[in-house]
């Protein structure tokens, strides 16, 4: 079934070159491999292999109308086939792992999956845009935490992750070339849910001016069944160019079937800044989190006090290092990051990366784990 809908995919894509006036294709294709290393009484070593590509398309119809889709295929073994598996809700307890009815299956020594990541048409007005379909739908100016990106929270330790859509409509509308205003709505988490349960609907607001920029929203997520009240977001975002670039992003999550505890879970709250030295070859930033336990970056991490701070050196057009370190201030743990990217030729970058996570257990124990990774990337 996978197979016919696959082809079937396909066919239409290569059929549609008739009916609309131009398909323009691009992508990029990742070979990682990645080490897990382990020393004292954590010792041993496990590896994982993973070919990705993300493939985009798009086509004008008229000057009315675009058509974008992307679609992402997967090969993967080791330690990417078992998170693969994991976060199918599948434990791979075979080998190969079994993984039925799911986006992947599995080969003779990998698994494979393809997954739609955007279908969606965008009408053009002189003053307004309409988008449908399964889409992105950012929010807030954040560069590392972005609480206000709540429909996909973010984390600093998979800066490649590619982010999520939605299943929606969005309508923008501009008065004047500085103000923008959006109002959208978007399918319920539970994609099985009907009868407008947990239907996620909102505003948001962008004001430019020259030096600055402010984003409002607000959203109403519907309730689930057993509730009678819905869940409130509301918050913003700003971004300003004083000497330092600034950026501050808050979103507070007001659940009425959640009572109790402090007026503070609901909010995430994040404020940073960047800075560039030595002509723009040395950028510095620093990004600091709460994260209340009720909040919209609540799934991704479970303290309350966090900060991304790190450096960027480009030693010339094709070589530059990345060094940061993510600090929780609740429990002292600390992960370093380091990572060299280096352009073999247009089109083609490498990228080495490596993490070391370093908590009071670590310290204690002696148990400490090693990750490594390197990744081809060609874009097409």
């Amino acid at each position: 079934m996978k197979r016919f809908l696959f082809v079937s995919l396909l066919f239409v894509f290569v059929a549609s070159g008739g009916v609309f006036a131009q398909i323009t294709v691009s992508g990029t294709l990742d070979s990682t491999v990645s080490m897990l290393l382990g020393t004292g009484d954590s010792t041993g070593f496990s590896f994982g292999l993973e070919e990705y590509a993300n493939i985009r398309f798009q086509s004008r119809l008229r000057s009315d109308a675009v058509v974008y889709g992307a679609f992402n295929l997967i090969a993967a073994s080791g330690d990417y086939a078992k998170n693969a598996a994991l976060m199918a809700g599948i434990s791979p307890v075979s080998e190969p792992p079994l993984i039925p009815q799911t986006a992947f299956f599995s080969g003779e020594n990998f698994i494979s999956g393809i997954e739609l990541e955007r279908l969606y048409f965008r009408l053009r007005g002189e003053h307004t845009d309409f988008d449908g379909g399964l889409f992105r739908l950012p929010f807030g100016y954040g560069q590392i935490w972005g609480p206000s990106d709540f429909l996909n929270p973010r984390n600093p330790l998979k800066p490649d992750a590619r982010p999520r859509g939605i299943l929606g409509a969005l309508l923008i509308w501009y008065p004047n070339d500085d103000l923008k205003l959006q109002t959208f709505a978007a399918s319920p988490r539970n994609p099985f849910a009907n009868g407008g349960e947990g239907l996620i609907a909102g505003l948001s607001l962008d004001q430019h001016w020259s030096t600055a920029s402010l984003q409002a929203l607000y959203t109403y997520e519907m309730p689930q069944t057993g509730s009678s009240q819905g869940i409130h977001r509301a918050g913003f975002s700003l971004k300003a160019d004083i000497e330092v670039g600034f950026v501050m992003d808050v979103l507070y999550t007001f659940n009425p079937a959640q009572s109790g505890g402090s007026l503070l879970d609901g909010l995430s709250f994040s404020a940073g800044f960047d800075y560039s030295f030595l002509g723009g070859d040395l950028i510095v930033l620093a990004e600091y989190l709460y994260n209340g336990e009720k909040s919209s970056t609540a799934l991704e991490f479970l303290n309350n006090h966090y900060l991304y701070a790190g450096a960027t050196y480009r030693f010339n057009d094709f070589t530059s290092m990345n060094a940061a370190l993510m600090i929780c201030f609740d429990d002292f743990s600390i992960t370093p990051i380091i990572s060299v990217n280096h352009n073999l030729f247009q089109g083609a970058l490498l990228n080495i990366m490596a993490q070391i996570p370093l908590d009071n257990e670590v310290f204690s124990s002696g148990k400490m784990n090693f990750l490594c990774s390197a990744r081809l990337r060609l874009r097409f």
